[in-house]
This record gives structure tokens, C-alpha cells and sequence, in this order.
């Protein structure tokens, strides 16, 4: 529940993949050695990134988002491997797919306004028209499940109240809806039973401490009982999934340790049974829609496994013959026969392949990759530990250029977002991009990262700025530790959460050659103050976490950077999106000013399509292009 202010940087990691393929590279006339060649942004960029595994009711294709065309659009890719064909077209805003019809080929995607988050639900008919199932203005809409009779469906939209999401009921045949749950509590929205019975519901009351709730959709006059919760300690819970037969929600609780279990509640004996229990943070957990098969992903050290298992043996899904690399996006057809997924690695992108269930091998349905890229010639990262000041142990991925066998090499520590984010191994074209160039790279899960315990989530709490920024200046001191750094070159990045420590680091310290701020906060009082209306269910938890700006302005402002920029004295490459919601661009415009009027080198690259992270492969080019530019002027 930390996770605010980046995408689950999780948009921000999917366009930022690019992809690559164990092919031998043609000679071009980037710098060359006898072990490895290096690349441009254009190269690592010229890929195709795809996301998306609903399988059509005919099973002949999955849907997909692909942003082969420059943006992404959604793509019909034909199972027998015949390849796939575009389904939209759109130019100027990208098309994150939903699922297809359960009886025919019309599909539902939801769209944004140039990277502004109000997306609304789309449906795209058979002849190829479009309907906008949410119109209007300052309105945002998702997508949130069928019901199991395939004749209607439901959305979440905040038209009503622009602070809470409502539950419409929607009619496959005509597009007719009705209001079926008024949120007028501040609830969030979980599943919904597949016979449309159960709505599940979360309430957070602190950063750490959330409830469970449960409403009867068949009773109008119902209350909403808490089914999960409890009033003497704060325990997270989390929405996971009905059962397909409807008898069970299956939650995530840390009530009995560090990390998130998941839990089974049975709806008519209303007990509470252990569903899954790991050593780490049980992610999620869902079923095949017969129930035949259950995905559950552990989160291990920064890398999800996932544990496939067939409900009838209790035995794992085995798919033989498999390349190697994390399996994720796994999903089935209706009869559980055929299941799609992606592999993807450090060093290899996603790519989505098929496989029917008790055949020898699985089939690849795309290829993603710039075939002058040589696989061997990019790095895979590595777990790494160090102790901060306090001894506190902080791990991260480090990668290793090639370049550092021959020379001591600069380095750079990258802070995800969140706050309460988590760097994680998977394919970055950005990462490789400046890893191939020569620089090291420490992707570090500083206090407050989740996937490593709620007590070492909670380290940071109010304390940003602080013991989360000193984490990353004893990051750098390991690093000076390696013979292979160079000790006086190490550089700091981030983007969102990561911009914001990016600039405390350079106002706040004078440990670090350069900076890059990609849409970092910079004055924590206005952004805060400002955050959208959409946000007000976890309102309360995010300011557990990072303070209340009508209390806690005094602290709030002396953690701000923009305040301090009279005081960074290193080079500063400042990245924003001019139509980002959550931090606005008047944040980045103030900060260049107070660095520029202090008489320090700034540099400001500025996307007028972009919001919270560059959907736009030219703009994703760009920007990398211009890290690199800066790196090697000021770094190198």
C-alpha cells in the first residue's frame, strides 16, 4: 500500500523493456573490443515491448498491447504462431488491453489522455468501431471482471465523486449498466465472486494496518462486514481472488510474521484457513476459471517465482524443454488446456509463448527482439548486501559492465519509486543501455522497499529524506569497496520516489558527482497538498508514511530539495513528463531554477505528451539517449 507515486513503477517498468535475442550482432560502427560490443538507445529501443495474455473464446488468439508501431496499441496474436494483426491504431495515446468478449472477438482496453492516469474503458465492436464505455470529463475508469454467466460485466469509475470508485454491472449485449455498489465510505475495490454475489473491499486505516470487508451485490440494504481485520494490532490484509466455485476469497495477511500469507475465508462456515505460505511475500494468487489450475507468485529477492499447481494432483505444472528465464503473465483458456505466458530475464526480453497442457514443449508467438543485439555481449545482475549505518542490511541488484574487467569503471546507484517500491531483477533497456556503455549499476532497495518484511517496510516511515538517503550514501561506500570503480566517479538516479532521494542526495550531501532526477518530488508540501482526488481511500496511509502537510509542514519543507537547491553544487539532468498527475510540472521547473540561479550545471529535457513515465518509444529514445549525453560529459 505504499507504492503512490510511480505506476507500480509497473508501467514504468513494462515500457521501458526492450528486448534483445541470442543472435550475433552485425558489425556497425559502435565501439567494438574482442569480448562485447556496445549500442545505442536506438538499438536497445528498436525492440518491441508486449504485455496482455486473454485468451479468445475460440482459443485461436491471445490480446495483447504492443508498442511495435512507435505507441501502444492492441494486437490479435494467432496461437498456431502465424503471427498477429493490429486491432487499433491509434497515434497519440496508448492502449493498455483488458480482456476479450467471453463469446466473441470484441475486446475492452482502457486509454489515457496524453499520460494524464483519467483513462477510460473502451470497447472496440467486431466491425471495428469504438465505444467509450465511461464519457465524460475528469473522470477515471478500469476495468474490473466478468461475471461467470459471460453476459455482463463490471467497471469502476469515480464519475460520481471524484475521491471514491463506484461498481457498475454492464450488459454484454447492449453496453446498458447499472449502479450496483454506491462507495460512498472510501472503500477500495477488490474481486468480485464469479457468480456476482460477493464484492471483497479493503479499508485502510494506517500505513500499516488494512481491513477486509465483504458486501452482498444481491442485497441493496446490506452493509459491508469485515471479514478480516482486527482492533488490537495493525495487520495488513489484501485482496487476492474468489475461488471459481465462489466459496472462497483468498486474501494476503503478515498477522503472523514478516511476510504476507495467503489466507482462504470460507463464505459459509465464515472461518479463515492458510491457502499458500512461503518464506517470502506471497504476491498474489488466482485460478484457472474452471479451477483447475492455481498460479501463486512468491516475491524472493527482488524476483517473482511463480508456483503453478494442478488443484486435482497437487502437483506443480512442469513445461518441459522451457528456455531459461522468469515466467510471469500465465493464464488459461477456459478449459484449462492451453495456457500462455511470458519469459523474460535480465538480459533477454519478454516474449509470449503457448503451451498445451502434456506436450513436449511450449511454442514462441513472438520475437521482440533487435537481432543485432548479441545476448552475451549485455549483463545479468546479481544479489548484492551491505551494511548502512546503523548495520542494517540493504540489499540491491548490481550489474557489472564488461568494460570493468580491463578498467576501473563510474558508477551509478538507481532508486525506484514509491515510496515503498522495489528495484527488480527483469529486463530494462534503460539499465542495459548505460550498463553497456560502461557504467556500473546498483539498484538499491533501501529501507522502506517492500518484498523484504513489514518491519524493514516500515524502517523509513518519516524518516525520509533521512535514513533512507544515508542507506544510499553507504551504497556508495560499498561501492568504492569494489577494485573495479572507480571511487571518485559514482553518480546518483531515480525516477518518482528515486528523482525525489536523487535531489536529496545532491542538496542534502556532497557525496555525489552527478545527479539524475526523472520525475522526482522536490517539494513534498505542494505535492501532498495535491495529490489527485482518486487517492483519497489510502489518503491517511500516505500520510502515516511520509506526513500530514497541515501538521507536518516545518519537517516536510527542510526534506524538500527545491527549497535547498542553492546548495547542490554537482551537475544535475532533470527529466519530466508535462502532464504528470502526481508530480506536477512545476515541480521540476522550480527545482532547475533553484540549482540554475545557485550557478550550478542543470540540463532539462521536458516531454509535452508524457505523464508519469514515457509511454512513447521516440520520447523513451530520447531520454535515454540524454542520460548517456550527461553521463559521459560529467560522469565519465
Amino acid at each position: 500500500m505504499k507504492s503512490y507515486l510511480i505506476k507500480t513503477i509497473g508501467i514504468i517498468s513494462i515500457i521501458t523493456l526492450a528486448a534483445c535475442q541470442p543472435k550475433q550482432p552485425m558489425v556497425t560502427a559502435e565501439a567494438v573490443t574482442n569480448d562485447f560490443q556496445t549500442y545505442s538507445a536506438e538499438d536497445f529501443f528498436k525492440t518491441t515491448s508486449v504485455f496482455g495474455s486473454s485468451i479468445n473464446h475460440d482459443q485461436t488468439a491471445v490480446l495483447v498491447s504492443s508498442d511495435e508501431s512507435g505507441i501502444f496499441n492492441a494486437y490479435r496474436v494467432n496461437l498456431d504462431g502465424s503471427g498477429k494483426v493490429p486491432l487499433t491504431s491509434s497515434t497519440e495515446e496508448s492502449i493498455f488491453v483488458n480482456s476479450w468478449f467471453p463469446n466473441d472477438d470484441r475486446i475492452l482496453y482502457n486509454a489515457d489522455q496524453g499520460g494524464n492516469e483519467l483513462d477510460h474503458v473502451y470497447v472496440r465492436n467486431l466491425d471495428g468501431s469504438v465505444v467509450d464505455l465511461t464519457p465524460g470529463e475528469n473522470l477515471k475508469a478500469s476495468f474490473a471482471g466478468w461475471h461467470e454467466n459471460d453476459q455482463q460485466f463490471y467497471l469502476s469509475t469515480n464519475e460520481r465523486d471524484p475521491k471514491f470508485f463506484d461498481l457498475y454491472l454492464y450488459q454484454v449485449a447492449d453496453y446498458s449498466r447499472e449502479l450496483i455498489f454506491q462507495n460512498d465510505t472510501g472503500y477500495q475495490l477488490g474481486d468480485i465472486s464469479p457468480d456476482g454475489h460477493w464484492l471483497a473491499l479493503s479499508k485502510t486505516n494506517t500505513n500499516a494496518d488494512s481491513d477486509i470487508y465483504l458486501v452482498d451485490l444481491r442485497n441493496t440494504e446490506a452493509d459491508a462486514v469485515m471479514v478480516a481485520g482486527s482492533a488490537d494490532e495493525e495487520v495488513a490484509h489484501g485482496i487476492y481472488t474468489f475461488t471459481p466455485d465462489s466459496q472462497h476469497l483468498i486474501y494476503g495477511s503478515n498477522a503472523d510474521g514478516e511476510f504476507n500469507q495467503a489466507m482462504a475465508y470460507d463464505l459459509s462456515s465464515r472461518s479463515h484457513s492458510i491457502s499458500y505460505q512461503a518464506d517470502w511475500d506471497v504476491s498474489f494468487s488466482y485460478f484457472s476459471k474452471d479451477g483447475q489450475y492455481r498460479v501463486t507468485g512468491i516475491n524472493q529477492d527482488a524476483q517473482t517465482v511463480l508456483d503453478i499447481i494442478n488443484t486435482q494432483t497437487g502437483k506443480s505444472v512442469i513445461i518441459p524443454n522451457l528456455p531459461a528465464g522468469d515466467l510471469r503473465g500465465v493464464n488459461f483458456s477456459e478449459d484449462s488446456s492451453t495456457m500462455v505466458f511470458y519469459l523474460n530475464s535480465d538480459t533477454s526480453p519478454s516474449n509470449l509463448y503457448t503451451y498445451k497442457l502434456g506436450s513436449t514443449a511450449a511454442k514462441r508467438l513472438t520475437d521482440t527482439g533487435n537481432s543485432n543485439i548479441n545476448e552475451a555481449h549485455l549483463v545479468a545482475g546479481e544479489v548484492k548486501r551491505f551494511k548502512s549505518f546503523d548495520g542494517l542490511e540493504i540489499p540491491g541488484i548490481l550489474y557489472k559492465p564488461k568494460q570493468a574487467t580491463t578498467e576501473k569503471v563510474p558508477a551509478l546507484i538507481f532508486i525506484h519509486g514509491g515510496p515503498g517500491g522495489q528495484s527488480r531483477f527483469g529486463y530494462s533497456a534503460l539499465t542495459q543501455h548505460i550498463v553497456n556503455n560502461g557504467y556500473a549499476v546498483f539498484k538499491i532497495n533501501n529501507r522502506g522497499s517492500s518484498g523484504y518484511g513489514k518491519t524493514f517496510f516500515h524502517l523509513d516511515d518519516k524518516k525520509h529524506g533521512d535514513h533512507d538517503l544515508k542507506d544510499v550514501v553507504y551504497n556508495k561506500k560499498y561501492l568504492q569497496t569494489l577494485d573495479w570503480v572507480d571511487a571518485d566517479k559514482i553518480g546518483v538516479m531515480g525516477g518518482s520516489y528515486g528523482g525525489y532521494l536523487t535531489m536529496a542526495a545532491m542538496a542534502f550531501t556532497d557525496e555525489f558527482e552527478v545527479g539524475v532526477n526523472i520525475f522526482g518530488v522536490t517539494n513534498w508540501v505542494r505535492t501532498l497538498k495535491s495529490i489527485p482526488p482518486y487517492w483519497e481511500a489510502f489518503r491517511k496511509s500516505l500520510y502515516d508514511e511520509l506526513g500530514d502537510p497541515e501538521t507536518d509542514e516545518e519537517r516536510l519543507y527542510n526534506i524538500s530539495p527545491v527549497f535547498f537547491g542553492h546548495q547542490v553544487k554537482k551537475p544535475v539532468l532533470v527529466v519530466q513528463g508535462a502532464n504528470d498527475p502526481r508530480v506536477l510540472q512545476v515541480e521540476s521547473d522550480e527545482m532547475v531554477e533553484a540549482i540554475r540561479s545557485a550557478g550550478t550545471h542543470v540540463e532539462y529535457l521536458l516531454f509535452d505528451d508524457e505523464g508519469h513515465g514515457f509511454s512513447k518509444k521516440e520520447n523513451r529514445i530520447a531520454a535515454s539517449n540524454k542520460y548517456l549525453t550527461f553521463l559521459n560529459e560529467y560522469l565519465k
